[in-house]
């Protein structure tokens, strides 16, 4: 009896079908966890690079700046994660410093906290404290002596201001206007940095005005050149600091203490009261909260060793985070300063659900499509386990030893089809296992044929002479 063709199976095809899918989309998984994985490191770990303006050309500001980006340059990842890198754009000066934030091509200023500055903007760090500085020419021996004792005097008089932008002479004004002076009866002359020889030889000025921090080297060698060319300074003291800084909360009422300018003789002799404006690192409050938080952590760890080379950086000074400042800390700066910097895990937990999320659709999608892939070689081996079922029928009819071996050996390649079948995923456990059930019956079936077959091969041999039977053993039982 033929083998039934219900049971015919190439061995080709199950090698096929079990290296067609299975490496590729385990190999595609792991990829596709390896990118996420690695993109998810990179933009966590990588350094944030800011961009700050400053200027002019050779200011303090710009060495200040340059020693810090320097020093970041050379500081590794610290122990929160942070890392910042900072690269200087150098501008004409602080308004040209705000223009560049404004526009968005920058991501910090150096600025003076008096002057306008673009919407939302927020301050980071203090660098230093400026203070108005005001003096008047006492004449020198022989000349007569001049009559600027205090700041109500200077109606009607001359007054040398060093800086060319609008700053200076809007505080002056303010100072004019706050201690009863009209400041359209003081008359102005602006000079820059580069003109204060010029300054201080003008006979027509009867007093002088320059704001900067104490130890600031110019303002002393400029008191020094006034004081040899016109005698000893007096220091105008502003009596009204403290209206005014109520008035304009982005003034301080400050102090200038004796001998902040020179040791012998002394200037000032005694504490002069003044006003006092901050010189800041700005930032829009857009500029990313961990990157300005970074960047402000780093910048008072360096500041100690900063200020072993550049006695200026020890100014540098934590803003104001009072949500009622006149110029709010930014909020990443803020968190630093009030200890409320987030965790890894609160910066970050979302983005990792986020991403173990993304993993488990992909997984989910890779199972789906596998799934859809393998339909064809579900029904496949469905068909088979019916068609074996079937032969359990054949089997029970077969004439010979060979049919069964043939039915056997067909069956054999649709087991090996249905294993690989099973190790690559095709089919599930419960489907096996219903194989199983089939195959077993199917191997029953077998045995009981044989045996069948066997007793009926014995009976039909004929007899030897003389009344002996030779007992024969098939060869299909022999060989079982």
């Amino acid at each position: 009896m033929p083998v039934p063709s219900d049971l015919s199976v190439t061995r080709d095809t199950a090698s096929r079908r079990r290296y067609r899918f299975g490496p590729w989309l385990a190999l595609a998984s792991l990829l596709s966890v390896l990118t996420v994985g690695l993109a998810l490191a990179y933009w966590v770990w990588q350094p944030a690079t800011l961009r700050i303006a400053v200027g002019p050309a050779g200011s303090d500001d710009q060495t200040l700046v340059a020693a810090i980006a320097k020093a970041f340059d050379g500081k590794t990842v610290d122990a929160k994660g942070g890392s910042v890198r900072l690269v200087p754009v150098e501008s004409d000066g602080t308004l040209q410093s705000l223009n560049l934030l404004g526009a968005g091509k920058t991501d910090l200023a150096v600025a003076r906290g008096d002057l306008t500055m673009p919407p939302d903007t927020n301050s980071v760090a203090i660098l230093r404290r400026n203070f108005v500085v005001l003096w008047a020419p006492t004449g020198r021996k022989g000349t007569p002596k001049s009559k600027v004792t205090e700041i109500a005097a200077l109606s009607g008089r001359r007054i040398g201001i060093v800086g060319l932008g609008d700053g200076n002479l809007n505080l002056l004004r303010v100072i004019l206007g706050e201690s009863g002076v009209n400041p359209q009866k003081v008359m102005t002359s602006q000079f820059g940095t580069d003109r204060i020889a010029e300054m201080t030889q003008d006979g027509t000025l009867d007093a002088f005005m320059m704001v900067g921090a104490l130890d600031d080297k110019v303002i002393a060698e400029t008191i020094a050149a006034t004081t040899r060319l016109r005698g000893d300074p007096k220091f105008l003291s502003v009596d009204v600091s403290e209206a005014i800084a109520e008035r304009h909360p982005l003034y301080k009422s400050e102090e200038i203490p004796a001998g902040a300018f020179a040791a012998t003789p002394q200037r000032p002799d005694d504490k002069i009261e003044t006003i006092a404006v901050n010189h800041l690192i700005v930032a829009p409050s857009s500029l990313s909260e961990d990157a300005v938080a970074a960047f402000t952590r780093e910048l008072f760890a360096i500041r100690p060793s900063l200020a072993k080379d550049l006695p200026g950086a020890s100014h540098i000074q934590k803003p104001d985070t009072d949500k009622d400042a006149a110029l709010p800390a930014h909020p990443g700066a803020a968190a630093f300063i009030d200890g409320n910097e987030r965790s890894f895990m609160d910066k970050y937990s979302d983005y990792i659900w986020g991403a173990v999320l993304l993993l488990s659709g992909i997984g989910s999608v890779a199972a789906w499509l596998r799934h859809y892939l393998r339909r064809e070689e579900r029904s496949q081996n469905a068909q088979h386990r019916d068609r074996l079922l079937t032969a359990i029928t054949s089997v029970r009819e077969a004439n010979s030893v060979d049919d069964l071996a043939s039915m056997q050996s067909a069956a054999d390649d649709i087991l090996r089809e249905t294993l690989a079948c099973h190790e690559d995923g095709a089919i599930e456990d419960g489907d096996l296992a219903a194989f199983g059930l089939v195959l077993a019956q199917f191997h029953q079936a077998i045995i009981d044929r044989r045996a069948v077959i066997a007793r009926t091969d014995d009976t039909e041999k004929p007899a030897k002479p003389g009344g002996a039977v030779l007992q024969q053993v098939p060869i299909s039982t022999a060989a079982r």
